[in-house]
């Protein structure tokens, strides 16, 4: 039975790509750079697979385009499309943060009302809305948001933080971390029905390469 994979673009395309072929497939990352094709196909193995954005493989995968899709567990949460997410890849560890000057410390623990800015507006809607129960104004940035609050746009910003090296730099602290974020596997509700086996089989597989790392 065919399987096709949306694979993010980027480092975690080349680390996914590793996975897959210690599982078993003919998967080749050095064709896919050199190359201007958008589709790859694995005839060995009954498999497709094609580079996206991250936050366009969960698209891809809610409308049955791809059967299994590889994107950040910060896409799935934002994007909120109809997906089953079944693997926990460990790859790209790191976390969703409430950052900002130590000063705001005190606005989040008497649930004062903030600004926050965020390339990610629904994770840090829900968590202040649903988690705190605290009223925000959230204000959606696309670049740097530290900028948020240095030049006074926001009192705190929600932001994924790999080392803190950025926030040390820019006078910002980590004030509340919202959750832990890794690559994930997810799967469309329709494939993972009807071709059970084959991706269950996948799954089991993988687990174990995990398992022994």
């Amino acid at each position: 039975m065919h399987l096709t994979f949306a694979l993010t673009k980027g480092r975690l395309a080349d680390k996914t790509l590793e996975l897959l072929r210690q599982s078993g497939l003919n998967i080749e990352a050095t064709e896919m750079k050199n190359s201007r094709r958008l589709v790859f196909e694995d005839e060995e193995n009954n498999v497709s697979y094609f580079l996206a954005k991250a936050q366009d493989v969960p698209t891809y995968v809610e409308y049955g385009v791809a059967d299994i899709g590889v994107t950040g567990k910060d896409t799935i949460m934002e994007e909120g499309r109809r997906v089953f997410e079944v693997l926990d890849l460990k790859l790209g560890k790191c976390r969703m943060c409430v950052c900002g000057p130590e000063s705001a410390r005190e606005l989040l623990e008497h649930h004062e009302m903030i600004k926050v800015a965020s390339k990610y507006p629904v994770i840090a809607r829900d968590y202040f809305h649903n988690v705190k129960s605290q009223t925000v104004d959230i204000i959606k940035l696309n670049g740097s948001v530290e900028l948020g609050p240095i030049v006074g746009l926001s009192d705190v910003i929600v932001d994924i933080v790999e080392t803190g090296g950025t926030l040390k730099e820019n006078g910002l602290t980590v004030l509340e971390e919202i959750c832990p974020l890794s690559a994930r596997m997810i799967v469309n509700q329709v494939s993972m029905r009807l071709k059970n086996e084959r991706i269950r089989k996948l799954i089991d597989e993988l687990n174990s390469i995990l398992g022994d790392e």
